[in-house]
C-alpha cells in the first residue's frame, strides 16, 4: 500500500540525486563552483573549463547515474526472482561472460568500441548459457537457476585468471582496472537512457505482480499469475540490464545488493515504490562514489568499484544486524 511516507521518501531521494549530480560536476582535479558551472553551460568563455565540463564531467556523471540505476533495478528483480536476499546483478555470471569477452578482444588486438561489443556478446552468451543449462526451457526452477549461475560464474572466473596469468600484455593487465569497476573511459548512449526509462516505467507497471511473486509461487499461482512466463521475463530483463551496465563500467559491486535492502528498511516494500526508489538511490550511490574515487587521491583515480565495495560492505553488515534485531 502506497502512503504519504513513500512520497516523502521519493522526494528525499530526488534531493539526494540532485546533490549527487552537482557534487560530481563540481568535484575533480579542478575544483569548480556552482556559478562557474552555470556560466560555462549558458555562456562558455573559458575553453579549458568548457572542455572539462562537456567532454569529461557531464558524460561521466550521466554514465555513473545511469549505471547505478541499471544495477539497482537488476538487483531488485534478481532478489524477487531467486527469492534470495543475497542475490545481486552478477550472481548469474553476466559480469564474468562480459569480462572474458573483453579480454578476448584485447588478445585479438582490438580496441575501443570493439572491446565493448565483444564484452556485450560475452554477457549475452552467459545469459543464454545459464538459462539453457538451468531449465532446458522445460523444468524451470529458481534454485537450479541460482546454482547454475554460481557454477558458470566460477567457470568464467577461472578463465579470467588463466588469461591474466598467462598473458604478459600491458593491455590485458589494464583490464584489471575495468574488472573492478571503472568509469574513467565510460560513456553511455541513447540506448542506455532508453533502457533506464523502460525499466522505470515497466518496473512500476509490474510492481503489483512483483509484490505477489515475493509472497511465494503458491500465492502467485493462486492469484492467476502466469508464473513461467513472468519469471523468464524477469530473468532476461535483469540480465540485459546487467549486461548493458557491465559492458560500460565493468563490475561495480554492491550497488544492486545493498540498495534494495536499505530502502526496504526505510519502509519501501511495495515494488511500485521500491523500483523507482532503488534506481534513484543506486544512481546517486555510484555517482557519489565515482566523485570520491577521482578526488580522494587526486590527480590519481581509484576504480569506482573499490569505493562502492568500501561503502557497501559496512552498509550491508549494518543492514544484516538491523534485520537480526528485528
Amino acid at each position: 500500500m502506497i502512503n504519504f511516507k513513500h512520497y516523502l521518501l521519493l522526494l528525499f531521494l530526488l534531493g539526494l540525486a540532485i546533490f549527487a549530480l552537482l557534487f560530481s560536476l563540481l568535484s575533480g582535479s579542478i575544483d569548480l563552483s556552482l556559478t562557474q558551472v552555470i556560466n560555462q553551460l549558458s555562456n562558455p568563455t573559458d575553453e579549458l573549463l568548457s572542455q572539462v565540463l562537456i567532454e569529461i564531467r557531464i558524460p561521466r556523471t550521466l554514465a555513473g547515474f545511469t549505471i547505478g540505476g541499471l544495477l539497482a533495478f537488476s538487483g531488485v528483480i534478481m532478489q524477487v526472482l531467486l527469492r534470495n536476499p543475497l542475490a545481486d546483478p552478477y550472481i548469474l555470471g553476466v559480469s564474468g561472460g562480459a569480462a572474458v569477452g573483453a579480454l578476448c578482444a584485447v588478445l585479438l588486438g582490438l580496441s575501443g568500441l570493439l572491446i565493448t561489443n565483444l564484452a556485450l556478446v560475452g554477457a549475452l552468451f552467459s545469459i543464454f548459457l545459464v538459462f539453457g543449462l538451468s531449465s532446458a526451457f522445460r523444468n524451470w526452477s529458481s534454485t537450479r537457476l541460482l546454482l547454475t549461475g554460481i557454477v558458470v560464474s566460477a567457470g568464467w572466473g577461472a578463465i579470467i585468471n588463466i588469461i591474466l596469468a598467462t598473458t604478459a600484455s600491458n593491455n590485458v593487465q589494464s583490464i584489471l582496472f575495468w574488472l573492478i569497476g571503472d568509469l574513467s573511459q565510460s560513456e553511455v548512449g541513447f540506448n542506455h537512457y532508453l533502457l533506464l526509462i523502460i525499466g522505470l516505467i515497466g518496473g512500476i507497471a509490474i510492481g503489483r505482480s512483483l509484490n505477489v511473486l515475493s509472497r511465494g509461487d503458491t500465492v502467485a499461482l493462486s492469484l492467476g499469475l502466469n508464473l513461467g512466463f513472468f519469471k523468464i521475463l524477469l530473468y532476461f530483463a535483469a540480465s540485459i540490464f546487467t549486461a548493458m551496465a557491465v559492458t560500460v563500467a565493468g563490475s561495480v559491486g554492491f550497488v544492486g545488493l545493498v540498495t534494495p535492502h536499505i530502502l526496504r528498511l526505510l519502509g519501501a516494500r511495495d515494488h511500485r515504490i521500491l523500483i523507482p526508489s532503488s534506481m534513484i538511490l543506486g544512481g546517486s550511490f555510484v555517482t557519489i562514489a565515482d566523485s570520491l574515487a577521482r578526488t580522494v587521491i587526486a590527480p590519481q583515480q581509484l576504480p569506482v568499484g573499490a569505493l562502492t565495495a568500501v561503502i557497501g560492505v559496512p552498509a550491508f553488515l549494518i543492514i544484516l544486524r538491523t534485520n537480526i534485531k528485528r
